[in-house]
């Protein structure tokens, strides 16, 4: 359901949204982990929880946010909030730090009908076949410059973790796994609807709340 409303009070600004930008950031929780360190020995360290989310870079609307324990992988999730921000938002790129870099995530990303613009890395090889990943890669080639300014628009994700966590903090009071993530989840929501208030005096947009039929396949 807090999923659903993440969706909901991001769908005012699905007319002015068309670029959008992934990234994780961790919540801290009143719980600690232990590991074993062969330099330093025992440590503790507390526990968080990672908010993995997709937003607007116009805006920084939320549009798809998925929560998941501290040893959640980043890469992992950028499909899932590709598939569900293109259900009601027309996506016409995407920009992600290295962490997301993999042939599956360029071709979700392209499935939607969206440019990725992701850096590659200092060992990536000259691809020799055709696809997603060839076609980044020469774009970034041809004109590196042009692709990174793409690419940066990827710091308004960073901006919206600011945002949640200046006004709703940066952490989470639950001590159960459900609570913790449904608190982010709650954090979210809020803030979509402080930026929808925000978009409604800036831009001057007439918010319409309800949910949108999805979009066909084709």
């Amino acid at each position: 359901m807090l999923k659903e409303l993440v969706t909901l009070s991001a769908l005012p600004l699905r007319a002015v949204e068309t670029d959008f930008a992934v990234d994780a950031s961790g919540f801290s929780t009143s719980r600690f982990v232990r590991w074993y360190d062969a330099k330093y020995g025992e440590k503790n360290m507390r526990e968080f929880v990672k908010c993995h989310l997709m937003c607007g870079v116009n805006t920084n609307v939320v549009t798809s946010a998925e929560v998941t324990g501290w040893t959640g992988a980043d890469h992992n999730y950028l499909r899932p909030l590709v598939a569900s921000t293109a259900e009601h938002f027309t996506m016409r790129e995407v920009s992600a730090d290295k962490a997301y870099l993999s042939h599956v995530n360029v071709d979700a990303i392209e499935k939607h009908g969206a440019t990725p613009f992701i850096p590659f890395k200092v060992n990536t090889v000259v691809p020799k076949d055709e696809g997603g990943w060839a076609r980044m890669y020469h774009r970034f080639a041809m004109d590196s410059e042009a692709f990174l300014r793409h690419y940066h628009k990827r710091s308004n994700v960073e901006t919206v973790f600011h945002m949640m966590k200046s006004k709703f903090g940066d952490a989470v009071l639950s001590k159960s796994d459900v609570g913790q993530h449904n608190e982010v989840l709650c954090k979210v929501v809020a803030h979509n609807i402080c930026v929808v208030i925000g978009a409604v005096h800036e831009l001057g947009i007439e918010p319409e709340f309800g949910i949108a039929p999805r979009r066909s396949a084709s």
